[in-house]
């Protein structure tokens, strides 16, 4: 087991998936924002990749009162008949930043392995999940881009002193990222869309970037328990790409949620 499968076990899996699938609300609902959680949105127009994986980018909105994800979706599907899901390979898109060092392909299996399975564990119960597309399969399509791993020195350090956030409380929010969020966290972004199993036609698609929080305290707390919540919720910043699936949690989380409560639902 390499290191990374190894922290990747050791973490829970616990923490709402977000927002690929927030398609499904009404309107694209999806998750909580960022004071909830160690990631946060990062989304606009300009922030989706043009990877040519979208079919139609210029439909997406933006999603201000449900998270601010990026969504649409065909009107009149009746999604109670898609009893079985088909995820397709996903797929990665990897664009290097300035300074950035290259991904290990090792790191990217893991990661992609660790997606997929977060997705099965969380649609199992209330689909099956297939590798044929067919009548009643909804097909599902990913790719992952704007990967950033987390410099790990520079997040290791700022936990030194665990006070040292109080002063970066605003950091993020004067650069337009999310407030609590600095340049050596890492982020995620992911491209989603559904399919008709048996057509192929198109039936919505999403767009996301998960972008990791500097702090995760409560200073109405006092000085222990803020400081607790400081290092419980600043955990995640101390390996490469746990941002990454903290990510992948929350869209997996969500994506099973809102396609259950579609199933439930008449068709709109």
């Amino acid at each position: 087991m390499s290191a990374l499968t190894s922290r990747f076990s050791q973490t829970s899996l616990a923490g709402g998936l977000a927002a690929a699938l927030a398609l499904f609300a009404s309107g694209c609902a999806a998750p909580g924002s960022g004071n909830a959680g160690v990631t946060a949105s990062d989304n606009s127009l300009a922030n989706v990749s043009n990877v040519g994986f979208l079919s139609e980018p210029g439909r997406l909105k933006v999603q201000a009162a449900n998270g601010g994800f990026l969504c649409w979706r065909q009107q009149g599907i009746h999604w109670r008949s898609y009893d079985k899901v088909m995820i397709e390979r996903i797929q990665v898109y990897v664009t290097p930043a300035d300074g950035q060092s290259p991904i290990d392909p090792t790191d990217l299996k893991t990661l992609i392995d660790y997606f997929h399975s977060a997705l099965v564990k969380n649609l199992s119960p209330e689909v099956k999940v297939v590798d044929v597309a067919g009548p009643g399969v909804l097909r599902v399509r990913l790719a992952l881009t704007s990967l950033v791993p987390t410099n790990s020195l520079a997040s290791v350090a700022g936990t030194a002193v665990p006070y040292g956030f109080v002063a970066e409380m605003g950091s993020g929010a004067a650069t337009g990222r999310p407030v609590g969020s600095t340049p050596y966290l890492g982020k995620t972004g992911i491209e989603a869309q559904f399919r008709d199993g048996a057509t192929g036609a198109v039936l919505g698609e999403c767009a996301d970037t998960q972008i990791g929080l500097k702090y995760a305290a409560d200073l109405n707390k006092n000085a222990t328990q803020a400081a607790e919540a400081w290092m419980n919720g600043y955990a995640s910043s101390f390996t490469s790409w746990s941002y990454a699936q903290d990510a992948f949690n929350k869209w997996s989380s969500a994506f099973a949620q809102r396609l259950a409560e579609l199933r439930a639902q008449s068709p709109q």
